[in-house]
């Protein structure tokens, strides 16, 4: 232990935009071990859905996170059908495929420029910037927004897409397919990124089960888990597409799965396009009330599956709302994959899994044996005020 160095990295840190803490322990250049803390964003966002209609419930949880808006009212909405039993218009269900890919497709494309960024491979991240603005134009020209599309609602979708306005968005659309070629070659042909990324921050089959890993992070692993085949929602079941997988688990794996997984983004929402020209009829079945019970639903974000629960009591909001979302699982995964490396690769290796802090704001502490949970709402706000003042005491306040 007297050879160990503690390596802060956070709560605020360069490479993160949003405060997370990990404790490094290293030895020389290794590192031995790791403590992670996440939960340092809280803004309620249960809470605050628990005191909004069902139609205003969307445009909150779009907030959860920025750069997959459209993820999570995509959930809430699936969950709600399930509770109401409501089946949503077949134009409905492209239209929501459509925006979800797009979104899937700037995502990606903001994660590898990134990528290229902390890399010090700043043409990549130019590149990135560059061919992510026709997607974030295609998704104004549908939704009126770049991001936060404000789309979803409980029965289908708030916007129709003209059918004049599909032969420019194919031609954005297949505009993509030469730039997602060229960021294919720079990834998978250049020789440094090889060497920098092969290796590094390997997550084993085994440890994507023991962490319950999703999205990106778990089918690069070898672990074919995808809400939109194995639970289908929207119109994920009514088009043809694959699962990408690679079975390294290493970062490069990571990297090749998100710029393979922009071709089946863009398969998608060719034939969802193709199909909307010969669906015609209603986006939305106008749901008036929501009946008492419960419901589940899901939606595989950028990042992996997004999980949202909801109990109704027969009036027009909630009396419960649960959120979990992909980087509640994936981040904690830091602690299998750095031990062993080094220092300098501890960050890329949190970047792989391309971590939102934002969505992990609320914790259960739960006792690992009996699985039940230790200590309720009361205890951590008694917990956080005796912290409190212990830490006044010891500045002398």
């Amino acid at each position: 232990m007297g050879n160990r160095t503690v390596i802060p990295i956070g709560p605020y840190h360069p490479l993160q935009e949003e405060p997370e803490f990990f404790r490094l322990w290293v030895e020389g250049e290794t590192v031995v071990d790791i403590d992670v803390n996440i939960g340092y964003n809280h803004r309620g966002i249960e809470k605050l859905c628990e005191l909004k209609t069902y139609d205003q419930i969307p445009f909150v949880v779009e907030r959860v996170c920025g750069i997959c808006s459209t993820s999570h009212p995509l959930a809430f909405v699936n969950a709600v059908e399930d509770l109401a039993d409501i089946e949503i218009p077949e134009r409905a269900r492209y239209i929501r495929s459509i925006i979800a890919e797009l979104e899937r497709i700037h995502n990606h494309l903001l994660w590898v420029g990134l990528a290229g960024h902390f890399l010090g491979y700043n043409t990549v991240w130019m590149w990135a910037w560059r061919y992510r603005e026709p997607v974030l134009d295609i998704l104004e020209k549908i939704t009126g927004n770049r991001q936060n599309y404000a789309m979803m609602k409980v029965g289908g979708v708030r916007r129709d897409i003209e059918d004049a306005d599909i032969p420019d968005i194919l031609r954005l659309v297949d505009d993509l397919v030469p730039a997602v070629d060229m960021f294919k070659g720079a990834i998978l042909d250049d020789p440094v990124l090889h060497a920098r990324l092969k290796g590094i921050g390997v997550l084993t089959k085994e440890e994507v089960h023991n962490y319950g890993a999703v999205g990106p992070t778990a089918r690069a692993s070898g672990v074919a888990v995808d809400v939109r085949r194995d639970d289908p929602y929207a119109a994920y079941d009514l088009v043809d597409w694959d699962v990408v997988t690679q079975e390294e688990g290493d970062v490069f794996a990571k990297a090749v799965v998100r710029v393979l997984e922009l071709y089946e983004s863009v398969k998608i929402v060719k034939e969802c396009l193709e199909r909307l020209k010969k669906t015609k009829g209603e986006i939305d079945v106008k749901v008036k009330e929501i009946p008492s019970g419960e419901g589940i639903g899901h939606a595989e974000a950028p990042r992996g599956e997004v999980f949202h629960y909801v109990r109704s009591d027969g009036t027009n909001r909630p009396i419960r709302h649960k959120i979990k979302s992909p980087s509640y699982t994936n981040v904690p995964t830091f602690k299998a994959t750095v031990i062993g490396g080094t220092i300098s690769d501890a960050t890329i290796t949190l970047a792989a899994v391309d971590p939102c802090y934002s969505c992990t704001e609320r914790v259960a502490v739960v006792d690992k044996k009996t699985g039940r949970r230790r200590l309720n709402g009361e205890d951590l706000v008694r917990l956080s005020q005796e912290k409190t003042e212990r830490i006044k005491r010891s500045m002398g306040l």
